[in-house]
């Protein structure tokens, strides 16, 4: 996947506010969430190579413009406007989703294989059921349904193996009133998956592994989920070779969000993900979560999907999967500091309470200052 084309721009919020008070009003809200920025990054890219970086404050932008050509010059203010863009709420059947706050999208896998939790709840239903409602009672604004493995090494699942594990799990949380994403590069699943009651495509190729996804997704008027994986068939972790993984991934990303948009897929139905853990190395995975602020320049809601990744075994005593709940949580923090608008998670209980602090220390942030005389 190395070997950018051309010249790009990117625009990366470095430094944050708790509230726009906190600077004289002179922090952007990040994308409509909680999370304010003040200071930025203007990095300029030719090819592989990053060519200048220039930091700028709120009311310096047009003249951090400089003298960028005409082509990133509007580049940069689109992503200028992206930055400060807030996004409209995703319908999900009769749920209304919002991005005021991060969401919490609990994970199920009906899988025999996965890395975390697989064959759990595969051959007993009724546990899959009562996982998928307590996810619900603690705060779950999605259930994700998955009936394939994605792990590093797994084989490729049969269509019609996928669709016996996921569709009874959709149906039983359909029942539930749950708003429903299912977790599948194949249109054939997506299909059977949104007639049975799904509402969400969560893919992670992107729609490019199946050329009758993004028509489907179009069709159907669905909300989508585009994740950045260096593989487009079977194994999506192949490829995983980069010039510079945070311009990479953004420029990826970048693409998938126009060539859906350009399939008639409704840009306020467009989720992405930078894909954690999918051909990366541990430290382009930092990278990349060390950048997450930056990705509000696409201009659509991001979803983080890090909970018990392998990345945290490497970095803490390899412990298993089971075992990874801290650090789990440690990058739901991260990504709540960073503005992500939904976090894919299995703990969800423990997650919603993390975000429900969270949300409270950010909220008696935006009054810390209001009795305070301005010089």
């Amino acid at each position: 996947m190395s070997g950018a084309v051309g010249a790009g721009v990117y625009i990366h919020p470095i430094a944050f506010a708790t509230g726009p008070q906190a600077e004289d009003g002179a922090a952007i809200r990040l994308a409509g969430s909680m999370v304010y920025a003040s200071r930025f990054a203007l990095v300029t890219r030719e090819g592989a190579v990053a060519v200048r970086r220039s930091l700028f404050g709120v009311r310096e932008f047009e003249s951090a413009l400089g003298d960028l050509d005409a082509a990133l010059e509007t580049e940069a203010r689109r992503q200028w406007g992206n930055l400060q863009k807030a996004h409209a709420p995703l319908q999900a059947g009769e749920r209304t989703i919002r991005f005021d706050q991060p969401q919490v999208m609990g994970v199920l896998n009906v899988t025999p294989d996965s890395f975390s939790d697989g064959g759990d709840f595969l051959e007993r239903p009724d546990a899959g059921k009562a996982h998928a409602a307590a996810m619900l009672e603690a705060g779950a604004a999605v259930i994700d349904i998955g009936g394939e493995s994605t792990r590093p090494g797994a084989a490729a699942t049969w269509e019609g193996d996928e669709k016996e594990r996921v569709l009874p799990a959709v149906e039983y949380c359909a029942a539930m009133g749950a708003a429903i994403s299912v977790d599948t590069r194949r249109a054939g699943v997506l299909e059977a998956a949104l007639q049975a009651g799904a509402h969400i495509a969560n893919d992670v190729s992107a729609l490019r592994y199946d050329p009758r996804s993004a028509e489907l997704a179009a069709n159907a008027g669905c909300p989508v989920i585009l994740m950045h994986a260096p593989g487009s068939g079977d194994d999506l972790h192949d490829g995983g070779e980069y010039d510079d993984v945070v311009s990479d991934v953004f420029d990826f990303l970048k693409d998938a969000r126009e060539r859906a948009i350009a399939g008639g897929i409704a840009e306020d139905r467009i989720m992405l993900d930078p894909g954690i853990g999918f051909g990366k190395s541990l430290a382009d995975n930092l990278a990349l979560l060390n950048a997450l602020p930056l990705f509000h320049a696409l201009g659509s809601p991001l979803l983080l999907g890090v909970s018990r990744k392998r990345l945290i075994g490497a970095l803490s005593h390899e412990e298993a999967a089971h075992d990874r709940l801290g650090g789990s949580l440690a990058l739901a923090m991260r990504g709540m500091d960073a503005g992500v608008h939904m976090l894919r998670v299995h703990d969800v209980k423990e997650t919603v309470q993390a975000r429900n602090v969270w949300r409270g220390l950010r909220d008696a942030a935006l009054t810390d200052f209001a009795q305070l005389p301005m010089d």
